[in-house]
């Protein structure tokens, strides 16, 4: 399955993310904790070229926590600042300001040395579709300024948001790259909602989701469907989905286009548990 999706409006984006870039002092990219490399916009890069930058891995509630002190230790050991949040709780946003005063005190420390007295903090933040931004705003904010959604696309302009003395933060809309050069990343970010699931073949969703399950997590699969493999029958195999969790037409028949979206649900709705789909340990080979 190939998957790419490159909406107009993600293309003048990125050209206002370039355009306003002079504006903030640091720039906040927001990845998915599930998916630390998988949901990172390699086009994010060229955009900001040498510009401070926090990385915030969001939705760690999400994760399988062990990993994500991994990845961590892993970007901050190439010299990205990173920390990790629950937006939809509000946990761990203390540590975001805290994390980008400290990125900035040297550009802060020189104003003070030359009388200058440092306003707000102004950052822009960006990221894919999907990975809580704007939750994020309104959590910060203590209120709903930023429109939400758990689809991809929600946010399409940009937004000046004031928090206080401390921060001010541009919203921008989620930007996704033009063509997924590795074909993993895109079932990825689509078994977590990043991409539309009308552009997704479900059943073949499914299929990964339960195959990365029998590599990675093969006790999920045997606590939530009596699976201690998938095998090469996937017809079995969702007919035994189907069948424990009375997934039927009205003729009695298992419906399988159901089943996999009911497999895809409950990946996403934490039904298999905390779930990490990138490694530290498999980027680590490839460094």
């Amino acid at each position: 399955m190939t998957i790419q999706w490159f909406p107009g409006h993600m293309a003048k984006a990125r050209r206002e993310v370039t355009e306003q870039l002079k504006l903030v002092d640091i720039v906040f990219e927001l990845i998915d904790a599930r998916l630390p490399l998988s949901s990172r916009n390699p086009m994010i890069d060229e955009v900001i070229h040498q510009k401070p930058r926090l990385l915030i891995l969001n939705k760690m509630d999400l994760a399988d926590e062990t990993e994500t002190a991994r990845w961590i230790h892993y970007f901050e050991a190439r010299g990205d600042r990173a920390v990790a949040i629950n937006s939809f709780e509000g946990k761990g946003l203390q540590t975001v300001i805290k994390a980008a005063k400290e990125i900035l005190e040297p550009k802060l420390e020189r104003m003070r040395k030359r009388g200058i007295r440092p306003g707000a903090i102004r950052a822009m933040i960006v990221g894919i579709p999907n990975v809580g931004k704007s939750t994020l705003i309104n959590r910060l904010a203590k209120k709903n300024i930023a429109r939400t959604g758990n689809t991809p696309g929600v946010t399409r302009a940009q937004q000046w948001i004031k928090f206080e003395k401390e921060l001010e933060l541009l919203d921008t809309p989620g930007i996704l790259w033009p063509k997924f050069e590795d074909k993993d990343a895109g079932y990825k970010l689509a078994l977590t909602g990043a991409i539309k699931d009308s552009i997704v073949n479900m059943e073949d969703l499914a299929v990964y989701g339960l195959r990365f399950l029998e590599a990675h997590y093969p006790n999920r699969l045997s606590e939530r469907y009596g699976l201690t493999t998938v095998g090469d029958d996937i017809l079995q195999v969702f007919n035994q989905i189907g069948s424990l969790r009375k997934v039927y037409t009205t003729g009695g028949e298992v419906e399988y286009d159901k089943v996999a979206e009911l497999i895809v649900r409950d990946i996403r709705n934490e039904y298999l548990g905390k779930l990490t789909f990138d490694f530290t340990a498999d980027q680590l080979q490839n460094d």
